[in-house]
């Protein structure tokens, strides 16, 4: 089994969302022959908890406004530090960089297909590793959005 076209067309818009947003690292999964429960994974990750809440709001109001889609279910809103959007037919996890590293939710799905993204969300691949280096060269120390 594979995801459906809808789930396909869900995770590619939720992604487009996210890198407009300044995600780092999108990548998504196709999970409907591990689980019984979703079609697909959306990992994004940010370097604070405010641009997190803006990449989740985004992919919220991109998915509604375009798809007609609204989430079933939103946790760890509070915090911002993991917010998980279900969709029922694909859950999108947007975590702070240090939970990103810390669940390694890759590790626990690599052996799923990749699900291929828009040029710009593949673009966010490694940008959380960069500005880890920026950060202790002096860059960009608050790691706010522009």
């Amino acid at each position: 089994m594979t995801a459906t076209d809808r789930s396909i067309e869900l995770i590619q818009a939720a992604a487009q969302a996210a890198a407009d947003k300044l995600a780092h690292d999108v990548i998504a999964y196709d999970v409907s022959d591990v689980l019984s429960i979703t079609d697909a994974f959306l990992l994004a990750s940010a370097p604070n908890d405010r641009q997190v809440k803006s990449i989740v709001d985004e992919i919220e109001e991109r998915l509604l406004k375009e798809l007609g889609a609204k989430p079933v279910r939103r946790e760890g809103d509070r915090d911002a530090r993991w917010v998980l959007l279900d969709y029922v037919d694909i859950v999108v996890h947007v975590q702070h960089s240090e939970e990103r590293v810390f669940y390694a939710l890759e590790r626990l799905w690599k052996d799923c297909p990749e699900i291929e993204l828009p040029a710009d969300a593949v673009a966010t691949r490694g940008k959380a590793e960069e500005h880890s280096r920026d950060q202790a060269a002096g860059g960009d120390l608050d790691g706010e959005l522009s």
